[in-house]
């Protein structure tokens, strides 16, 4: 989610009003501030708005701070946000079941500005940090688009959100180059990455919706993610995947297609479920994808599979 402002934005979880406004103040100028009083309400804002820190209650009514953080850490949009505990409980005990419930820190009352000041930089600095380094290495050196690591994650990630939902079609794309090999031998490997990095933008601008996935699947391989996605949703994508990448014009004199770069497309759909994993719909989406390449190529082969089952593992 975008933030709706250039600061870092920081949660503040306490039950007491108080205690929130003295944080606010020591930290309003430099940060986005925002606030929650109940457990609860900190979880749906933790997942709604992504904070680039948390300052965390310990005594609340109803869940305690180190409830609330393992809850957060358990949750795939929440578990990379750095807490803080804020507490007059200062004995060792407290702070080691802090740092054992995920916490990065712990601050004690009464709150010292400089402190609390200096604690939130340093971690809210590192967490950039790690933000940066990660998107590198989710990120294709070629194309700039998602990589297959990320893909991965992607997929894991909306397969167990799919199953908890329940009834909710998962879809994926897998798309190859017609005759990319060809292209580079004639062309150059110049030339041949020039064609990758158009493919791969044209298929990011072909996505409609920020939930859907585009990456760089490998060499001349592109796969899409696409979730609460029936088969002729994707299938549509498909085709608009496909007559965007042609109005390219990408010339092509070795295809024996046509004399312009074009696009094979398997495209698979299931409704996951726990028996199965991930695979399945990436194994279906490459079994769709060889036969449309040995059946002439240029072309689009679609299946679903209901509940997740069948003969494609």
């Amino acid at each position: 989610m975008e933030r709706a402002s250039s600061k870092s934005t920081v949660l503040i979880v306490d039950d007491e009003q108080t205690t929130i406004e003295v944080l606010a103040k020591i930290l309003g100028s430099e940060y986005r501030v925002l606030f929650a009083t109940q457990p609860n309400h900190a979880i749906e804002l933790a997942q709604s708005k992504c904070p680039d820190l948390i300052l965390m209650d310990v005594l609340m009514p109803g869940m305690d701070g180190y409830a609330v953080c393992k809850r957060l850490k358990e949750l795939d949009t929440t578990k990379d946000i750095p807490i803080i505990f804020v507490t007059a409980m200062g004995e060792e005990q407290f702070e080691e079941t802090g740092f054992i419930a995920g916490g990065v820190d712990y601050v004690t009352k009464p709150i010292r500005p400089f402190v609390l000041r200096s604690r939130v930089k340093t971690h809210i600095d590192l967490k950039i940090k790690g933000d940066m380094l990660r998107e590198i290495a989710l990120t294709d050196g070629l194309t700039g688009i998602p990589n297959r690591r990320n893909l991965d994650e992607f997929l894991q990630a909306e397969w167990k959100r799919s199953i908890r939902q329940g009834e909710s079609s998962l879809s994926a794309l897998l798309i190859d180059v017609d005759y990319f090999k060809r292209f580079n031998d004639h062309y150059g490997h110049q030339a041949g990455d020039q064609c990758l990095i158009q493919i791969a933008r044209t298929i990011m601008t072909s996505l409609e919706r920020d939930t859907d996935l585009a990456a760089r699947y490998g060499g001349e391989e592109f796969a899409c993610i696409l979730p609460v996605t029936p088969v002729n949703g994707a299938i549509n994508l498909a085709r608009r995947i496909q007559d965007n990448v042609e109005k390219l014009r990408i010339e092509h004199d070795f295809s024996d297609v046509k004399k312009i770069v074009t696009l094979s497309i398997g495209v698979a759909t299931v409704i996951p479920n726990s028996n199965e994993t991930p695979r399945l719909l990436l194994t279906m989406a490459d079994k769709l994808l060889y036969e449309a390449k040995k059946n002439g190529r240029n072309q689009i082969r679609h299946d679903q599979v209901v509940g997740g089952a069948g003969d494609f593992s």
